[in-house]
């Protein structure tokens, strides 16, 4: 993504800032029942571990539990990195990404076993048929289900189609791990088509689901995720329930060609199989990288229309938008203002993007539910903490015309981002802070400590002194 910024001259950092501690805020993203959710997932995570144990000890002995677990965890640290790289622009609450992989581990393999337990004792099937079209069509909804329950819950969680595609590959991620445990205790006893056992047979199940084939899942499910990213944009809840059945099918049929080419072809079905999904799987690859760096370009949108209203500082947007100046960011709140003034930060940073993103849907007549109402909650806990942060020195950051939004989309009409209620027409760059903004005075919250020299540099800038050339102390510091 192209940066509207360069660095400025290096400038003397401020002399460190004895920050308090942070007054308490309650997160405007907040609903009932959080702390009960949160806590159900903890005790499924511990109930999945119980569960993960004896799928492990069903390999005969402790050489085969522990081998099986070692290799059902070795891919796990670079596909996990994989998604969290994915969702660094917007990232997702820890607790849902959390759920997603316990619900993929737990929850829906509890629902798909008993499915085709059900299905097995019913319908005499031979192990292809089962493999083929029942693991499909109940392993798939089981996992779909948390992206419904998700979107449903808390619809802001998912934004677009990285935000689909994350939830869904970590449920994926989830339920492979768990399944992995089982098919390399069980290659571990003999139970598979090798012919072999022992250390050598879980190795070589090992090389091909762990090594040749780690995304499987999370590539099965992440059709329903695109599907559910897509359906964002949909007003009608017709046309959103037929992405959503759209996508479902998708990942069946994807589950089910994987399933069916080895289990009727043989090693050339699997050779097949193999090439389909790999190429699947590379365009899976490319769309995801296209469209986080679409929803980069989305944020810097949204935050630069922000800015123009005087609710954001120009300067800050690099430390906003971009994940490695966000970084750099809070080392620098951490050498100059210590551990408070780097949380206070981390959190300045978070609801900034939120707040960013809950405006960006009001503006594309999108909005989430009670958005303008949030955004205003965000705007003025951002206020609290921005005494507290202590940022590098600051970017020049040039803002973008018009054209250079993407599809060159003017203000004018009706177009995103033009004269839409609740916010109005944008106006021209700001000179001044106006009331009720971070900058600004904002009941019941007192203003910030010393003024800008410049209205466009944050007071706790480095250099920025404000009148009477005292450092600028936090509420409580």
């Amino acid at each position: 993504m192209s940066q509207p910024w360069a660095a400025s001259a290096p400038q003397s950092p401020p002399a460190p800032v004895a920050a308090g501690p942070l007054p308490p805020m309650r997160d405007p993203m907040w609903q009932r029942g959080h702390t009960l959710l949160v806590v159900l997932v903890f005790v499924t995570a511990a109930v999945g571990v119980v569960g993960v144990g004896f799928f492990a000890i069903t390999s005969g002995d402790a050489a085969g539990s522990g081998l099986s677990l070692l290799y059902a965890v070795l891919p796990l640290p670079a596909m996990l990195g994989c998604f969290f790289w994915l969702d660094r622009y917007e990232p997702e609450p820890w607790h849902y990404k959390l759920a997603a992989v316990v619900w993929g581990g737990v929850v829906s393999v509890a629902l798909a076993l008993l499915a085709q337990i059900l299905i097995s004792e019913t319908f005499d099937l031979s192990d292809a048929a089962l493999a083929t079209f029942i693991a499909p069509v109940t392993e798939e909804p089981a996992k779909c289900l948390f992206l419904v329950l998700t979107f449903l819950r808390m619809r802001r969680v998912v934004d677009g189609v990285v935000d689909g595609l994350v939830l869904a590959g970590l449920v994926g991620l989830g339920f492979a791990f768990v399944e992995n445990v089982v098919y390399y205790a069980g290659a571990y006893v003999g139970i598979d088509e090798t012919g072999i056992d022992g250390p050598a047979a879980t190795t070589v199940t090992f090389v091909l689901r762990g090594i040749m084939s780690p995304f499987a899942h999370p590539m099965f499910t992440a059709a329903f995720g695109i599907a559910v990213g897509l359906s964002v944009a949909r007003r009608s809840k017709a046309v959103r329930a037929s992405f959503w059945a759209a996508g479902l099918l998708g990942s069946m049929l994807l589950h089910g060609i994987w399933n069916g080419g080895v289990s009727y072809l043989g090693g050339v079905g699997f050779l097949l199989a193999y090439g389909f999904t790999g190429l699947l799987l590379a365009g899976t690859i490319v769309l995801a990288v296209l469209a986080r760096r679409e929803q980069g370009r989305y944020l810097v949108r949204a935050l630069t229309d922000i800015a123009r209203r005087g609710w954001l500082v120009a300067d800050e947007i690099p430390y906003v938008a971009s994940p490695s100046y966000r970084r750099k960011a809070v080392k620098h709140a951490r050498l100059h203002g210590g551990d408070v003034s780097a949380k206070a930060t981390k959190r300045y940073q978070r609801d900034a993007i939120t707040m960013a993103f809950l405006y960006a849907g009001v503006m594309d007549h999108m909005p989430k539910p009670a958005a303008p109402q949030r955004v205003d909650a965000f705007l003025a806990e951002m206020r609290v903490l921005r005494p507290y942060v202590v940022l590098p020195p600051p970017l020049r950051f040039s803002y973008a015309g018009p054209s250079a939004y993407p599809g060159n989309r003017a203000y004018v009409g009706n177009t995103p981002y033009a004269g839409n209620a609740p916010y109005g027409a944008v106006p021209p760059r700001p000179t001044s802070y106006p009331p009720n903004t971070p900058y600004g005075p904002r009941a019941p919250y007192p203003a910030p400590p010393g003024a800008p020299s410049r209205p466009d540099i944050p007071p706790h800038a480095p250099g920025q002194q404000p009148p009477g050339g005292e450092t600028p102390q936090p509420p409580g510091g």
